[in-house]
């Protein structure tokens, strides 16, 4: 009779996101995941067999946390808002893992999953093909890139500088050729990341809207 699996792949997953959490990509490795199970570097390789698993093993552990609706009830604005919001809500909170995400994807379950629900909600705008790709593309870009600027800061701080100096150095640029800039820095300081994904989310389900609209009419 075979010996049963010490391990299981949600322990392995928790303890492998709770690495890239705590010291980034570069803390996640064979011997590191070992150490934190308290076993031997060999043992892992019963689970997996190359760093790339364990990229994937991330991925899984961030998207197993995202759940929506069914994609294909109710309009589809609305199903497309639910998936968005799980999606970045997940990914906001592992911020360490989007270069895995952009990266794994394809070889994720859990993504290929979240994929497929995003794309049956936009399908039923009307779209496929080029133009369901173009808009799956918009919408994981928005997600992934409004948690990457949040990562950086509001205000993309340079090295030991504070938001009262980087306003004032804003601030302090022509106003006759940086208006708009220095007017967007101010906003910045009393921004709210989670606001800010929700009005550019919206902003962007007009315009699919809009265009699935002129298609249908044309």
């Amino acid at each position: 009779m075979g010996r049963s699996a010490r391990f299981t792949r949600a322990q392995l997953q928790s303890v492998a996101l709770a690495l890239v959490d705590a010291n980034g990509l570069g803390g996640l490795s064979m011997r590191s995941l070992a150490a934190a199970l308290e076993t031997g570097p060999m043992t892992l390789y019963n689970y997996v067999s190359q760093r790339e698993e364990l990229d994937v093993l991330v991925v899984d552990a961030v998207l197993g946390e995202v759940g929506w609706p069914p994609p294909d009830q109710g309009p589809w604005e609305e199903a497309l808002r639910d998936i968005a919001m799980a999606l970045w809500h997940a990914v906001h909170a592992h911020p360490n893992t989007v270069p895995l995400l952009l990266t794994r994807r394809s070889r994720s379950p859990a993504m290929l999953a979240v994929a497929e629900a995003m794309l049956t909600a936009l399908a039923r705008s009307g779209r496929k093909g080029q133009a369901l790709l173009v808009a799956f593309r918009a919408v994981t870009a928005l997600i992934m890139g409004t948690v990457q600027a949040d990562l950086a800061g509001p205000l993309n701080l340079q090295a030991g500088e504070s938001a009262v100096d980087t306003i004032a150095r804003f601030r302090s640029l022509p106003p006759e050729r940086f208006a708009h800039l220095i007017e967007i820095a101010e906003a910045a300081t009393a921004s709210c990341a989670q606001a800010d994904f929700q009005d550019g989310l919206e902003l962007l389900i007009a315009g699919l809207r809009g265009t699935a609209q002129e298609s249908a009419s044309a």
